[in-house]
């Protein structure tokens, strides 16, 4: 998503005490940057603007959530809206965090340490010219690296409008050796009880667009 510079992010991120900016210095230790530690970990990569980690960590106190995004411009407006969100319900928000980290070097910052319960990938850039597949974040070179941290009864839960991002990563999720447990390509349709709607998806929706998802485990 192209977002224009926010001069205000950085100062505000500087200070914002769930805002973290060197991720290789917290491998192996993610659990141990959260207030209470031994909750389940979910990881949410490609964050956007928040809505989602902060629809999640209200919804989900006992869980505790990293939302990671390569831009700090939108971590900055993510922060805005965590804010807000939280506020508005007068509650605190000590189940997130934001961190700035490019997830093509993810094994770089979570090793098998650390643990982490869900993936989730909302609404990724399908990446749709052949050459530039590579970046997805379902492509086999990142689906891999997840396998390194994330546990043995853990899930990675994929949603996405694209059709040919979609048929493509079902392939590379078992060509890499993972077990589809949930899989549907119209989630309206179904209208699971626990799905979080993020800004994406609504938009997609209302454009007539069906939404696919799937669940995948190890």
């Amino acid at each position: 998503m192209r977002i224009r510079k926010k001069k205000w992010a950085a100062p505000e991120l500087a200070v914002c005490p769930y805002y973290i900016d060197d991720a290789n210095a917290m491998k192996g230790k993610w659990h141990d940057a959260f207030a209470v530690k031994d909750r389940p970990l979910y990881l949410e990569l490609g964050a956007g603007k928040g809505i989602f980690a902060a629809q999640h960590s209200l919804k989900y106190p006992d869980v505790n959530i990293i939302a990671a995004d390569i831009k700090a411009d939108m971590l900055g407006v993510a922060r805005r809206n965590i804010e807000t969100m939280f506020g508005a319900v007068g509650k605190t928000h000590d189940n997130v965090i934001l961190l700035r980290m490019n997830v093509s070097l993810i094994s770089d910052a979570f090793s098998e340490a650390d643990k982490v319960d869900r993936i989730y990938i909302n609404f990724c850039n399908p990446w749709s010219r052949e050459k530039h597949k590579k970046r997805r974040l379902t492509h086999p070179r990142q689906l891999e690296q997840y396998k390194a941290f994330l546990s043995e009864t853990g899930e990675i839960r994929f949603k996405t409008d694209d059709d040919g991002l979609f048929e493509d990563s079902v392939l590379y999720f078992e060509e890499c050796g993972y077990k589809i447990k949930y899989i549907t390509r119209d989630l309206y349709a179904e209208d699971p009880e626990d799905n979080l709607i993020t800004e994406h998806e609504r938009m997609f929706a209302n454009e007539g667009k069906t939404i696919k998802y799937l669940v995948a485990g190890l």
